[in-house]
């Protein structure tokens, strides 16, 4: 009970009406309670009325097309493609590893890129402190690319 005491008074600490806690003789001035609150939901009015908005918006735009937009589904339009081809084998056929292998490189190296414009734009507050960091992480980079071009996982044969 004298914790919830305790926080009830750190909330109230500040706001007009005071607060009285159990030396005090009694429950927080309802008055205070209620401008608390009205501030509290004062302050956070603007995100509940963005986030209202971007739902309605996600709503509208996920039913709108659904009434406006034609559906005259054929044969043609209900066929499976794929890259402009038509499907010419089971879905679930295995791929060569050398698609993964390129996919992962290449996210790797754009996170790095993606890591790299950060650092540049904060080097001068960073110092050499963070000059030497991001050395050590490109230096580890430069190490694992060169592992993978000496393990030929950048030859497509």
């Amino acid at each position: 009970m004298l914790e919830s005491w305790a926080i009830a008074g750190a909330l109230l600490q500040g706001h007009q009406g005071g607060f009285a806690g159990p030396t005090g003789g009694g429950a927080p001035k309802r008055t205070s309670v209620c401008q608390f609150m009205e501030e509290f939901l004062t302050d956070y009015l603007a995100i509940l009325v963005f986030l209202g908005i971007a739902g309605g918006l996600g709503i509208v735009l996920i039913v709108l097309p659904m009434v406006i937009a034609p559906s005259k589904p054929d044969a043609e339009k209900l066929s499976a493609y794929e890259c402009g081809f038509n499907a010419f084998d089971d879905a679930r056929m295995k791929f060569d590893v050398r698609f993964y292998l390129v996919s992962i490189l290449f996210i790797i190296f754009d996170l790095e890129v993606a890591f790299l414009f950060p650092w540049a734009i904060t080097l001068s507050d960073t110092g050499m402190a963070g000059f030497a960091s991001m050395m050590v992480f490109l230096g580890v980079l430069t190490v694992g690319f060169i592992y993978e071009w000496k393990k030929g996982a950048l030859d497509w044969e």
